[in-house]
């Protein structure tokens, strides 16, 4: 889709239907202070048609014939064209602290060149593609790097890297033979460190969760801390090492015991997710299958 000037002489029964828009207001980078353009999804009209919900709670959407193949988790992301900070939208307002936003302009130059070496050429003025989003939220995945604990940077960069293997492999679907699949596996390990890291710090009070309002893991239901336990489970199973099976059998069995524990919860909970409970369940399965096979048998029945 090509952003036209008003000035475009183009007929409106010659347009592309619009997928997005411009917010009247601009939003003002905390590291360059500078205004910028914010693209913001429209809502409804069939644009985003629900497909098949995924093991790692992530929503499909089919392609319509009318708006075509749409991403929605791009527009989550805002990015500035000027000085590449990039953030979720709300942090451009709730993020102040002077060395956070610091640190982040004295990165710019490493940030921009980190980024442009898996993706050149991206775009941050026009209309967003599926390849100028992905770039963005790399962008975003660095500066969270630089941004103080107090405003949950860890778990952030969880979401953000299970989202960038989400749609590098889009990517790949649309482009392949670009090695984007290769690049999806790179960052679903990187969606394990950082979850498993989140618990780590939650537990041992380094860095509090507590600043988040939306768990996700996408954007169209809130799964809570129960879908962060989940995530580091199947994220184990299905990426973790496997050079030392000792050690991946401990961590399985680990996981077993939090996901019955889930399981315990939900019974009683009439408002935890119900797809979070089966497909938690089928974790639980096959993870119990793999423990079983090596003769390790949990206390958790």
């Amino acid at each position: 889709m090509i952003r036209r000037t008003p000035g475009s002489n183009e007929s409106d029964s010659e347009k592309k239907p619009a997928i997005t828009y411009w917010a009247k207001e601009q939003v003002r980078c905390p590291v360059c202070k500078k205004p910028f353009n914010q693209e913001v999804m429209h809502k409804g009209g069939g644009r985003m048609i629900a497909g098949n919900l995924t093991e790692e709670l992530h929503r499909n959407f089919e392609p319509s014939k009318r708006f075509g193949r749409v991403y929605p988790l791009i527009y989550d992301i805002g990015c500035c064209p000027k000085c590449h900070t990039a953030f979720f939208w709300k942090d451009f307002v709730d993020i102040k602290d002077a060395d956070s936003l610091a640190r982040i302009e004295e990165d710019e130059e490493h940030r921009k060149q980190e980024v442009e070496t898996i993706f050149p050429y991206y775009n941050l003025r026009d209309v967003r593609s599926l390849y100028d989003g992905i770039a963005m939220y790399y962008l975003a995945l660095l500066c969270y790097e630089k941004v103080d604990i107090a405003y949950a940077p860890t778990f952030k960069r969880a979401m953000i890297s299970i989202r960038l293997a989400w749609l590098c492999k889009d990517l790949d679907k649309a482009c392949p033979d670009h090695n984007y699949d290769y690049i999806s596996q790179v960052f679903y390990r990187k969606a394990l460190f950082f979850y498993q890291q989140t618990l780590i710090n939650e537990t041992g009070r380094i860095e509090s969760i507590e600043p988040i309002v939306n768990f996700g893991p996408d954007m169209d239901k809130n799964y809570g801390y129960d879908g962060v336990i989940y995530l580091c489970g199947l994220l184990e199973y299905r990426y973790g090492q496997r050079q030392d099976g000792e050690l991946r059998l401990k961590k399985l069995d680990e996981y077993k015991r939090a996901i019955a524990r889930i399981f315990g919860l939900g019974k009683s909970s009439k408002a935890k997710p119900g797809p979070l409970l089966d497909t938690a369940k089928d974790l639980y399965d096959k993870i119990s299958a793999e423990l079983t096979s090596s003769n390790v048998f949990s206390d958790q029945g």
